[in-house]
């Protein structure tokens, strides 16, 4: 990953951009569940991509366990290629590298990712990792998107979510959440998102898990 982005650096001439985000939200909930003890916390990231749609990127997020383990931040090291398939389809397949510093155990796991987009609009998202959550065992999680612009505003996402792990570990658990995005000025925008999960996510994650509410506020430059 690291040989990706210094190959990026050196081909200034092959760059296609650099583009950043950042936000504060109210809950950092990941696949429906709480990351953060239902606290708020600062996100930000940057991605390095080429013209010839190979990419590399780093995410960071404040965190929060219980039991405590002592992690309080997560980096997300993505490297990976995206672009169009066709006028309709596009394609992006990453590696992922999940972080957590300074922790008393070690909780950093790696997932080979795929979305398949139609318009823009919808997409399909499947990550495998024989590693799933630091757990030791496997696991393939299964996303199904989908967004619908009302105006230049406002528009609507929702996704429903399955994380199929290994017996040893933990149930099966399904996901789901429905957002609603304002886009205030420029590209500040305000996202409210209603997250719930099954059973047994609750099983697994207890109180960080179940039915909550997160407000964002987000910009991308």
């Amino acid at each position: 990953m690291g040989a990706l982005v210094i190959g990026l650096a050196i081909s200034g001439s092959a760059l296609a951009g650099v583009d950043g985000n950042a936000t504060l939200t109210s809950d950092y909930v990941w696949r429906g569940s709480s990351q953060t003890l239902e606290d708020p916390t600062v996100q930000a990231g940057v991605k390095l991509s080429s013209e010839s749609g190979w990419y590399a990127s780093v995410w960071g997020s404040g965190v929060s366990f219980e039991p405590d383990a002592g992690a309080r931040s997560e980096f997300d090291f993505v490297a990976g290629w995206s672009g169009s398939l066709s006028d309709d389809w596009a394609l992006d397949v990453n590696l992922t590298h999940y972080m957590y510093p300074s922790t008393d155990v070690d909780l950093d796991w790696t997932e080979l990712n795929s979305t398949v987009t139609f318009k823009g609009n919808y997409w399909l998202s499947v990550g495998v990792s024989d590693n799933a959550l630091a757990s030791d065992t496997t696991g393939t999680y299964a996303q199904l998107g989908a967004r619908f612009p009302i105006n230049d505003q406002w528009r609507i996402e929702g996704v429903v979510g399955q994380y199929f792990l290994d017996k040893a570990y933990a149930d099966d658990y399904l996901h789901g959440q429905l957002s609603a995005i304002w886009k205030v000025h420029g590209p500040w925008e305000l996202r409210l998102t209603a997250h719930d999960t099954d059973n047994a996510g609750k099983r697994l994650f207890g109180n960080n898990a179940g039915s909550r509410v997160e407000f964002a506020i987000q910009t991308a430059f």
